[in-house]
């Protein structure tokens, strides 16, 4: 026997079966068993009647049946078409459900654990109002905050990491990344600071010993780029892995150091630092969120975006120093 012999003889696959029939036909079978006539199932669809005939002499010969057959001047059902009829719509009602937009989530009723990444300064600028707001709109949930990867790649592609809040400097195609805040850098210093006892200058502030935040104990950045463009250098006596600890140090010793303005700032008052001018022109801080687009749709992520949008756009700017 030859080979397409073969295949002609071989039983279809389900599959091949399901790929061969127009689903649309069922939305033309549903209208027809409802109205009972070609003429109103075309109305029905906004079809010309030709093409709605047509369409019956496709549905007969898939399901083998007439399905409407004359009786006088009427159409009426075979025993088939009558069986089937409410299969027909119900089959109809769930596709369409499935391709229906997913309803809002209702936070009240979400159990769920969310893993949110980022620099501890969003933790502490945000975090408590996080979780107020989350409790008081879905108790059910938990927020997991986790550290910065000291790798710079997160875990969103891979599943553990839900939503990267911070500086996403990367540019990886498949992440989505939504804007939420611009910050800017300003100094700190212990109330009684000797750099405080006059202008800070480009000089002054240059000279004086620094402490900045670093996860992976990087001594030089953003400012050092602006003071060597001014032919200066400054000395980084320290790094801390986070800013908590960076704050504290700068608390007790006479270094200073970095927080950002809008996010940083209260943090730092908690401890009775004074926040400065640096007099360099220094860029701006790009605060941003990032999750993997296999939760774009997602009810309860989308929640959760929301959530972490509006609390990081209702910060309120830093108070003045007084």
């Amino acid at each position: 026997m030859s080979k397409e012999a073969a295949e002609r003889r071989a039983p279809a696959s389900p599959t091949g079966e399901l790929a061969r029939i127009d689903l649309n036909l069922l939305v033309a079978l549903d209208a027809l068993l409802a109205e009972e006539s070609v003429t109103a199932a075309a109305d029905r669809l906004c079809l010309s009647g030709p093409a709605m005939s047509r369409t019956l002499g496709r549905i007969r010969r898939a399901l083998g049946d007439p399905v409407l057959v004359r009786a006088g001047r009427q159409m009426v059902p075979t025993p088939r078409a009558l069986a089937m009829r409410g299969d027909v719509r119900r089959v109809l009602a769930d596709a369409r459900s499935l391709f229906a937009p997913a309803a809002p989530a209702d936070p009240a009723t979400l159990e769920r654990a969310f893993t949110l990444s980022g620099h501890d300064s969003h933790v502490l600028a945000f975090g408590a109002p996080l979780l107020d707001r989350a409790a008081r709109e879905a108790p059910g949930v938990t927020l997991r905050f986790l550290a910065e990867d000291a790798a710079g790649v997160p875990s969103l592609r891979d599943g553990p990491l839900d939503l990267e809040i911070g500086v996403i400097d990367r540019n990886e195609p498949e992440i989505r990344v939504e804007r939420l805040t611009t910050d800017r850098m300003v100094g700190i210093a212990r109330r009684g600071h000797p750099l405080l006892d006059g202008p800070v200058t480009l000089r002054r502030y240059a000279a004086a010993s620094h402490v900045h935040d670093s996860r992976r104990g990087r001594l030089s950045g953003p400012v050092d780029e602006a003071l060597a463009a001014h032919g200066l250098r400054r000395r980084v006596v320290g790094t801390a892995p986070t800013l908590a600890s960076a704050l504290f140090v700068v608390a007790g010793c006479d270094a200073v150091g970095l927080v950002s303005d809008r996010i940083g700032r209260p943090a730092a008052a908690a401890l009775g630092l004074v926040t400065f001018e640096i007099p360099l022109d220094l860029p701006p801080i790009e605060v941003s969120m990032a999750w993997h687009p296999r939760h774009e749709s997602d009810t309860g992520h989308r929640w959760l975006r929301a959530l972490v949008r509006d609390t990081v756009r209702a910060t309120p700017p830093a108070p003045p120093e007084t």
